[in-house]
């Protein structure tokens, strides 16, 4: 009797968070999302590769566009960045990715397609990220 209780409360938890989700449409939860005007340009995100708080990079992290309008670059910039969430206490070589808009016609939402390249010692690893844009004239 007890496990009959027991799987009907689970159930009963899996529909209601089922029910509970929403459809979005191109805007997905939890991805960056950033506005530019025209000739601007912004700060994404620190880049770095290292094992035991010490860098793996051979050269500074590659950014290159996968899919983007012809207006949007993105570039990575030399820094030396400090590795938090690895609980590192020096700074390690990395870089900083920096996304810029061009001269902007039209207003626009699109979602942009940036690879990143790390040359480590290891190999070259490569990860794709997708960044929300908001083009604003």
């Amino acid at each position: 009797m007890r496990t009959w209780t027991k799987a009907g409360i689970l159930h009963l938890a899996i529909g209601g968070i089922v029910a509970s989700s929403g459809a979005y449409g191109q805007y997905l939860r939890g991805d960056l999302t950033i506005a530019l005007r025209s000739g601007e340009s912004t700060e994404i995100t620190k880049l770095y590769f290292v094992a035991n708080c010490k860098s793996l990079l051979k050269s500074i992290p590659e950014a290159e566009i996968i899919d983007a309008p012809p207006s949007v670059t993105v570039s990575v910039r030399e820094d030396m960045v400090l590795p938090r969430a690895q609980g590192c206490a020096k700074p390690v070589k990395g870089g900083t990715l920096v996304i810029s808009a061009k001269e902007i016609e039209d207003l626009s939402y699109i979602p942009v397609t940036v690879r990143i390249t790390y040359r480590t010692r290891d190999g070259d690893r490569k990860f794709s990220h997708v960044i929300n844009l908001s083009l604003i004239p």
